[in-house]
């Protein structure tokens, strides 16, 4: 299931960025819902996975809407308004966050790991989501912002994973 898990993400990161720089925003997003309701399907803890999933969505659009706001990334065919972040980049922190309790969950105390994994990878998704067309990095400011962004974002969303997974119910 990890591997299926990983392997539905990259499709849903795919279909999202490719989506968008062919001026198809949506197409990203009717993924994302079917690899939402495949990973929903699996889990034996849907109400502690539905806020994962939230919390997630919230965290990556003000992420993202900073770096838009401040003019640090433009982004290809929003879907809506351009003033408001993407449809699709909406449905990419979607996709991520079903990777958070299952194909990055060996990250989840592993907080040194996971803040030079977020550094790393998030700027390089961003740098490959440019070089096939669905954003523009306006800014050598924006690299560091991206690095900083995510290395604050992937620790703390797989510290919100481990702790809503584990919590007890009373």
């Amino acid at each position: 299931m990890l591997v299926l898990n990983f392997i539905l993400f990259q499709v849903a990161w795919f279909s999202c960025v490719i989506g968008a720089a062919k001026g198809l925003p949506w197409l990203g997003v009717m993924i994302t819902v079917l690899t939402l309701i495949w990973h929903l399907k699996q889990t034996k803890q849907l109400q502690h996975e539905l806020k994962i999933l939230v919390t997630s969505l919230l965290i990556g659009a003000v992420l993202d809407q900073s770096l838009l706001s401040l003019n640090l990334i433009d982004y290809q065919d929003h879907g809506w308004n351009a003033s408001v972040v993407p449809v699709w980049i909406l449905a990419l922190w979607l996709a991520f966050a079903t990777t958070l309790n299952m194909s990055l969950a060996w990250m989840q105390k592993k907080r040194l790991i996971s803040f030079f994994f977020g550094m790393i990878g998030g700027p390089l998704a961003y740098i490959a989501a440019e070089r096939l067309g669905a954003v523009t990095i306006l800014h050598q400011g924006s690299y560091v912002a991206l690095a900083l962004g995510w290395a604050t974002v992937t620790p703390l969303l797989l510290f919100i994973a481990d702790r809503t997974t584990h919590v007890k119910e009373l």
